[in-house]
């Protein structure tokens, strides 16, 4: 099988059934040929550096099958002249290169081209060694022999972080404030497919239902409907159903008369009325209670209000658009909801999709929330390669509204214009970190032999996060002699993040861990 083969290691190519290199080359490689079309555009250089010509062969076939142009180097001489004629993206680099040179020339690419990104490989691995090319500003590591796959999700995995690199030297050139419309931004299918609809939706009368998480927009989805329609000089009244107490709700859509009960001491015109052709955006709608619902319904059926305490009715002409993270459907069958509310409510039903769903969107996200403050408030900041990544490693289950506050606080904590992985929040920090200790464990478990222990039947036994999480920082302060700060940078991590690990450990902060 494919996927069980091995190579790179330090006496040549082999696999754990020690097949022969021509095996490996002509195995079936359209499993891992699947070229992302991004990537066939930006046509991504990597330079293969390695004097075991097998290696860089079976190397060379894995990354053209993936998309990539292909430049080879047997030492460092020939790299260096690779680099200074071709336009390299990346570098998979063998450490231990004839006569030495590994860790120099990974100093000379990220000294003269910082935008390469290099990933480092040996068959001698080390923490110091780790450690060392990481300070130095290795992307990524592999350990000889790794398989197929494992390389192929290193390329893959460096070529996201190149384009995320591109994005971020776009955003410090000129900030990318296109929006898509009114004030919405994002240019992702899930957003394009979303204005047409809305084009759509804007010049009619009918009822509209906003679904969508938490943080999504909905209020802005409802603005936008309201402003590019034929009643945008109307008023446009949001009210949020589940903020306001039970009892002022009614009075609040519908109004009242002075003296309908206490505390009334003047009338009051209700929502509804007040509209007067424009729009009320009914938000967090599942959160009406049941008799207000029966209320509602009556009130858009007829198209007049009783105001609290009248004994008339008043007639309302309003669009209505509602919005809810709730699901409706599970609600009506329930009994929580009434059904023909939500039939009348229900009339274009309209799904705001969560940002993980559209995360091409964030660089354009995040520099319209950049833009905005520096108007606001006449300061600039840009963002660095790995608080982008950052941004767009992490979920974002507040979507949009998380993001926002996110920059902000970023901004805020900042010592500068550039904003860093460490300005942000703990919370994300520690899933930027879990999520690439996770990408490491694959590599752990793959490398076999390498901590000597195994389970039934000689498989290696598998340790947990947790545990290859306490081992990395452990490590890694010991072998930076106790320089918390330099072990958070490498580890990509905030100092407070660290210390509170240290704490959950039980070790004292004055520790140097010797």
């Amino acid at each position: 099988m494919l996927n069980s083969k091995s190579f790179g290691s330090a006496s040549g190519i082999q696999t754990r059934n020690q097949p022969q290199m021509t095996e490996i080359l002509s195995s079936p490689l359209q499993e891992h040929s699947v070229v992302d079309e991004q990537r066939k555009r930006l046509m991504l250089e990597v330079l293969i550096v390695d004097d075991d010509s097998a290696v860089r062969n079976a190397c060379a076939e894995i990354a053209r099958s993936l998309g990539f142009t292909v430049c080879l180097a047997a030492n460092a001489d020939e790299a260096r002249q690779m680099l200074a004629q071709e336009r390299i993206d990346l570098v998979l680099l063998d450490l231990r290169l004839p006569g030495g040179g590994g860790l120099t020339l990974l100093e000379e690419v990220k000294s003269t081209r910082p935008e390469t990104i290099v990933v480092v490989m040996t068959a001698f691995a080390t923490v110091g060694s780790a450690v060392e090319a990481m300070r130095i500003g290795a992307g990524d590591y592999l350990t000889k022999p790794f398989t197929l796959e494992e390389l192929s999700t290193v390329l893959e995995r460096a070529a996201q972080r190149r384009s995320f690199d591109v994005e971020s030297r776009t955003l410090r050139e000129k900030l990318r404030t296109d929006k898509g419309m009114g004030s919405l931004v994002g240019r992702s299918p899930a957003m394009e497919k979303l204005y047409r609809i809305l084009s759509k939706v804007a010049y009619t009368s009918h009822p509209v239902l906003i679904l969508g998480e938490s943080g999504t927009g909905k209020e802005l989805i409802a603005r936008s409907i309201h402003m590019n329609g034929p009643s945008a000089s109307r008023p446009f009244i949001p009210v949020d159903c589940g903020s306001l107490v039970p009892t002022l709700i009614e009075s609040e859509l519908f109004g009242h008369v002075k003296g309908a009960f206490t505390g009334a001491n003047r009338a009051k015109t209700g929502l509804l009325v007040a509209a007067d052709h424009g729009t009320v955006f009914l938000d967090e709608i599942g959160e009406l209670p049941l008799d207000l619902q029966a209320k509602l319904l009556r009130a858009l059926q007829e198209k007049e209000v009783r105001p609290v305490g009248a004994t008339h009715s008043v007639p309302i002409a309003a669009r209505i658009v509602a919005a809810t993270n709730r699901d409706l459907v599970t609600m009506v069958e329930q009994g929580r909801f009434r059904k023909d509310l939500y039939f009348r409510l229900n009339v274009v039903n309209i799904r705001v999709p969560p940002l993980r769903e559209r995360k091409t969107d964030i660089p354009l996200l995040a520099a319209h929330v950049l833009d905005r403050m520096r108007r606001e408030n006449g300061l600039s900041y840009t963002f660095s390669d790995d608080a982008l990544r950052l941004l767009m490693d992490y979920d974002w289950p507040g979507n949009v509204r998380e993001l926002e506050h996110a920059i902000e606080r970023a901004c805020a904590l900042s010592s500068g214009p550039i904003l860093h992985m460490g300005d942000f929040p703990t919370q994300m920090q520690d899933h930027h970190f879990h999520f690439n200790q996770e990408q490491a464990q694959g590599f752990t478990v793959a490398a076999g032999e390498y901590d000597g222990v195994s389970g039934e039947g000689g498989i290696p036994q598998v340790k947990s996060i947790a545990e290859m999480e306490r081992e990395a920082i452990l490590n890694t302060i010991r072998q930076l002699k106790g320089d918390k700060l330099m072990a958070a940078k490498l580890l990509g991590i905030g100092k407070t993040t660290l210390y509170r690990k240290l704490k959950e450990y039980g070790i004292r902060d004055d520790s140097g861990l010797s």
